[in-house]
C-alpha cells in the first residue's frame, strides 16, 4: 500500500446487508470518475487481479449499459455488464451489476446458482485536498431472501476482489 492510499474499510453489515468498500485516491475527483467512466481506460484496470477486460460496449447514461468479458490466463472467459441508472459527474454512478452473456443477457454466476441475479450498486466520488475517496455500497438487487443471506456471506471475498481491483485503479492512475 502506498503512502497516499488508505486501506480498504469495509463495514460489514452497517447498511442492511450492503457490502460497503472505501478506498482514498492520489489523485482529482475528476480524473478517477472519467476512468471510471471511459472504455479506454476501464480497460487497464477493472477486474480481478490476472484478468484482461475487452469492452463490448459503453453507453454511459440512465439505461446505457457497460457491457464487458474478462478472461484468465487459461482463456477462461466470463461476462458482465453494468446498466446505469443515475450518473451525477464527477460524484456519483448508480448502476446495477450482474453476469451476462455475450448479448448481454443477465444470467447466473457460474459459481453460485444463490448469488443474487442483479447487484445495485452506488460508487461516489469525494475530493479532499487533491485526493479521491472512492466509496462503494452494493446490495442484492430484486432478490430472494437466501440469495440476501448467500451475498452477505461474500462479503469477506468481495473484500478481498475489490481490494485487489482498486490496487490495480491505484497503480493506473500512478501512470496516467
Amino acid at each position: 500500500m502506498t503512502e497516499s492510499q488508505a486501506a480498504n474499510t469495509n463495514p460489514m453489515n452497517t447498511e442492511e446487508g450492503k457490502f460497503v468498500i472505501s478506498r482514498t485516491f492520489n489523485a482529482p475527483r475528476e480524473l478517477v470518475f472519467k476512468v471510471w467512466t471511459e472504455s479506454e481506460h476501464l480497460m487497464h484496470w477493472w477486474g480481478p487481479t490476472g484478468m484482461s477486460l475487452e469492452v463490448k460496449k459503453l453507453d454511459l447514461r440512465p439505461g446505457g449499459m457497460f457491457h464487458y468479458s474478462m478472461r484468465s490466463p487459461d482463456g477462461h472467459e466470463m461476462w458482465g455488464k453494468f446498466v446505469y441508472q443515475e450518473i451525477v459527474a464527477p460524484e456519483k454512478i448508480v448502476f446495477i451489476n450482474s453476469f451476462s452473456d455475450a448479448e448481454g443477457h443477465t444470467i447466473r454466476p457460474p459459481f453460485s446458482s444463490e448469488f443474487p441475479l442483479e447487484v445495485m450498486n452506488i460508487a461516489t466520488f469525494a475530493e479532499h485536498e487533491g485526493q479521491t475517496t472512492l466509496t462503494l455500497r452494493g446490495g442484492p438487487h430484486h432478490a430472494t431472501a437466501e440469495e440476501h443471506e448467500f451475498y452477505k456471506g461474500m462479503f469477506e471475498s468481495m473484500q478481498q476482489g475489490f481490494g485487489g481491483t482498486f490496487d490495480q485503479l491505484d497503480a493506473y492512475l500512478a501512470k496516467i
